[in-house]
């Protein structure tokens, strides 16, 4: 484990050390995780520039004083972090990163098939140094394979991995065509593989002393998370299609509208189909033996859905969301963003949260939805201003007879933050 000193709140991975040579979302997302449970984790950033996703704005957040953070997409994947500004093109840079994971536990890296080897920071040179090293790689199409060599973006990657030839409204509907999801999900999939990836490596190298490689791919991630659309095909030879808010396998499942607004419906079994006959004044469906059970329901989903349709538009939202939820049927509103960290529910489970800057600053931020009984996230911090602490960092971790750091600053291969700098892009 990392052979310093924690001076932050412990947490379940307190003491371990991550080398995060990550950028954009996919590696962010993991090494954000990582350090939610207490891991120390150092972010590498290029001097002056740092992740891209800094310069991925407006919108920018702004802290309880007014004072402007950055671009929010960068904070939605970094806090918790360490900023440790590094040039990796410089051999005095190498050397730095060298020396980090030496005494680091595991290193991320989202660059291309064998970007890093020029510089001496892949696995086989990092692990001649650390033979324990845990190594996690994330690209589009991993390691191996005809396209290991191209670049993957998670849209191209929802493309080429099925997810978007079943998301969207059907042939022939109004706005037909296949869609991406509104976030980008295979990259933040990936993300929490990459987690799984690297705390079962640290488990087997706690038992054993043995490092090894672990080679994320995107695609692969798709691939394994189209769950029951994948089965679906590979159960029948036929590729599933497009259902807008339908589902293929159980009905009713779907979007409906209301008198008011839209409510998703979604009945998993035969007594909630009946309960929701009930309610709905209906009983006689529940009763029919086209719609009695799922498979007759699924196999008369043309003939049902219409009826249903009629049913849901006479009464209002709210009335269907009382009436069936006192009758154990699942049912909710398509909320925006703003209804969502407005449900009591969501504010109940305190999924918003402030993260503290080292000034003592409160931002706004999503809360890490983990919740062990002994051992929760840490406090949230927030993400670093770019390469706050290089200097601190490097300090602690480098031996001071090997590096000088007035040379090292004199000559950009590494940067320290500018006195008085704020948390702005302009770093």
């Amino acid at each position: 484990m990392g052979d310093t000193p924690q001076t932050a709140p412990t947490g379940a991975l307190t003491g371990v050390r991550i080398l995060d040579m990550t950028r954009i979302l996919a590696g962010p997302w993991a090494t954000q995780i990582l350090a939610d449970m207490g891991a120390e984790v150092i972010k590498i950033e290029r001097p002056g520039a740092g992740d891209d996703t800094r310069s991925w704005g407006p919108p920018t957040i702004t802290d309880d004083g007014g004072e402007d953070h950055g671009a929010a997409y960068f904070h939605a994947a970094n806090r918790g972090k360490k900023s440790v500004t590094v040039d990796m093109a410089h051999p005095e840079g190498q050397r730095i990163l060298h020396a980090l994971a030496a005494k680091s536990d595991a290193v991320i890296e989202n660059f291309k098939v064998g970007g890093l080897a020029k510089y001496r920071l892949d696995y086989a040179a990092l692990s001649a140094i650390k033979p324990d090293i845990v190594y996690c790689s994330i690209t589009g199409f991993g390691q191996t394979g005809p396209y290991a060599d191209r670049a993957g973006y998670d849209f191209l990657i929802q493309a080429m991995g099925g997810l978007m030839s079943v998301t969207g409204q059907p042939d022939g509907a109004p706005g037909a065509e296949p869609m991406k999801v509104g976030v980008a999900l295979t990259d933040v999939l990936t993300g929490l593989y990459a987690v799984i990836g690297i705390l079962s490596a640290l488990r087997h190298r706690d038992a054993t002393g043995e490092g090894q490689h672990i080679d994320m791919s995107l695609l692969d991630v798709q691939v394994a998370t189209l769950a029951n659309q994948a089965m679906n095909y590979l159960a029948t030879g036929t590729s599933p299609g497009r259902l807008g808010n339908a589902h293929p396998s159980i009905v009713p499942y779907q979007a409906f509208a209301t008198s008011d607004g839209h409510v998703i419906l979604a009945i998993g079994n035969d007594g909630q189909f009946a309960r929701f006959c009930e309610v709905a004044g209906a009983p006689g469906l529940a009763a029919d033996p086209r719609f009695a059970t799922n498979p007759e329901r699924v196999r008369n989903r043309d003939t049902l859905i219409p009826i249903l349709r009629g049913i849901m538009t006479g009464r209002s939202m709210d009335d269907w969301i009382a009436q069936l939820n006192a009758a154990s049927v699942p049912v909710g509103p398509i909320n925006d963003i703003e209804r969502v960290f407005a449900d009591p529910q969501v504010q109940a489970r305190g999924m918003q949260t402030e993260p503290m800057t080292p000034e003592g600053r409160a931002l706004k931020g999503v809360a890490s939805p983990l919740k062990l009984s002994r051992t929760p996230p840490i406090a949230p911090i927030a993400a670093p201003r770019l390469g706050a602490d290089t200097l601190s960092i490097l300090s602690s971790l480098l031996d001071p007879s090997d590096f000088d750091m007035d040379r090292l600053l004199t000559e950009g291969v590494i940067s320290d933050l500018p006195s008085g700098a704020n948390h702005t892009e302009e770093e």
